[in-house]
């Protein structure tokens, strides 16, 4: 019998349980996946702990490669025995299999293992929209860039590098600064020892950053605010430290400052849209300008630890489940 993750409950990592589960044959619209890989990743932290509130009993996980197992009647999206990915949908992806709606599966291209799409579902596509729509690059700019050292950020080091735009990272410690400029970071600060405003601020010539992309939050958005140009913007995409309060006038007092706080449902739908944004992504797989495996492999039974690990900050790149 089929198993996955559920919680009853709100809380620490030890709510998550393996649990037998039914998964049946696919109904209208819908198809069979049973998984490969499934990633790990921050929003997960939030379902689990009810800053994103969810109906309990539920499952987690919203990001998994796999293979089609079976279709369900008028699927033409999909057929058995495609390899997809998918990072939308309803919660549920830490399991052996699962039903998905089939208009949220991408097909992956054969030169891309499942190993590596595990890396690039929610981290990659999230990547697209915040450089590539929220607040588009276009070569040559300098950014500020939070967690350069993340999942995410990983892929963001390596994309800005192919965009030719000079990224600055904050990361937590030197190790994670050499890790990122590995990968395509520019420049590096370490928030245990520097003061990130200031050394933006050395970095522009005194300039600042025309866009700051933070998923920290509540540490760090005083520092992307007194980090930006005039008419500067800042990408609120995340809060792992923390919500974010703003008040207005400081934007105002602050050089007439943009905020926004995006998210992917709002980008990669419609469904050709998700397409266009995954076809941009394998484009760069596949040209070799950004790779990814997985830094840390655990499993399924071990989605409890992976949570501890990840909210401890002690992950560098993506950590993902296997069946």
């Amino acid at each position: 019998m089929p198993h996955a993750i559920r919680f009853h409950e709100t809380g620490q990592p030890e709510v998550l349980k393996l649990e037998s589960v039914e998964v049946g044959d696919p109904g209208p619209g819908q198809a069979r996946v049973r998984h490969s890989y499934i990633a790990v990743n921050f929003i997960d932290v939030y379902f689990r702990t009810g800053r994103y509130p969810l109906p309990l009993p539920n499952g987690l996980g919203s990001d998994a490669v796999g293979v089609v197992e079976a279709v369900g009647p008028g699927v033409t999206e999909v057929r058995v025995g495609d390899r997809v990915g998918y990072l939308l949908g309803p919660q549920g992806a830490y399991s052996d299999a699962r039903l998905m709606p089939a208009n949220v599966l991408i097909r992956l291209p054969d030169g891309i293992s499942d190993r590596t799409a595990s890396t690039l579902m929610m981290k990659g596509m999230t990547v697209q929209y915040l450089f590539r729509q929220v607040y588009p690059l276009n070569g040559r700019e300098t950014i500020l860039y939070h967690a350069a050292a993340g999942g995410v950020g990983l892929i963001a080091c390596q994309w800005a590098r192919a965009l030719n735009v000079t990224m600055i990272g904050t990361v937590s410690s030197d190790e994670k600064a050499e890790i990122a400029r590995a990968h395509g970071c520019t420049h590096t600060i370490v928030t245990s020892r520097e003061n990130i405003a200031q050394r933006v601020r050395e970095l522009t010539d005194g300039k600042g950053v025309p866009v700051a992309y933070d998923s920290v939050g509540k540490d760090t958005v005083q520092a992307s605010i007194d980090s930006l140009q005039v008419r500067g913007t800042l990408v609120s995409n995340g809060t792992t430290s923390g919500p974010v309060v703003i008040d207005t006038m400081t934007l105002a007092t602050k050089g007439s400052l943009w905020v926004t706080r995006p998210a992917m449902v709002h980008y990669a739908t419609p469904r050709s849209h998700m397409l266009a944004m995954a076809d941009e992504l394998f484009a760069l797989v596949l040209a070799g300008k950004i790779t990814g495996e997985p830094q840390r492999v655990l499993a399924l039974a071990e989605a409890a630890e992976a949570h501890r690990a990840l909210e401890l900050r002690k992950t560098t790149g993506a950590t993902v489940l296997v069946p």
